[in-house]
């Protein structure tokens, strides 16, 4: 197991990232996307009001209910898969962003010139910004 000195020399930074998402993030990000809108909260309580009163056509309470309880659970399984991935590759490139901060502040507390080591510093801090749209869970 490497130390925590041997963790920060090598730590993962968002020039390390490849802007090319593997199909499934794509889809999960897109996922996440479109149940983190109004309407798609107004659908699922449209849902529900079009589900309450069909009681009166279905006329048995347990298949009622199970009609709601397996839609609700096969929705909710699948969306905290879909958003778990977003989430995962959120938090990564949150922590690239702050190895790349870690870096810069380094670099600037050694006192050195505005050296190389400097510049690339300021080039992986420019590289951060939006980098969770570029993260891949690959």
């Amino acid at each position: 197991m490497a130390t925590a000195t041997e963790g920060a020399q090598h730590a993962h930074m968002p020039s390390d990232v490849s802007s090319r998402l593997s199909f499934f993030d794509r889809f999960a990000t897109k996922a996440s996307e479109f149940a983190s809108r109004a309407w798609f909260f107004a659908m699922c309580v449209l849902l529900v009001l079009v589900w309450a009163p069909s009681y009166f056509v279905i006329q048995s309470l347990d298949t009622w209910q199970l009609i709601i309880n397996t839609a609700t659970t096969i929705v909710t399984f699948l969306l905290v898969a879909l958003l778990q991935n977003s989430q995962s590759r959120s938090d990564e490139a949150l922590q690239d962003k702050l190895n790349a901060v870690a870096a810069a502040l380094a670099e600037l507390m050694e006192g050195k010139d505005p050296s190389s080591d400097l510049r690339d510093a300021a080039t992986e801090l420019r590289k951060s910004v939006g980098l969770e749209d570029r993260e891949s869970s690959d």
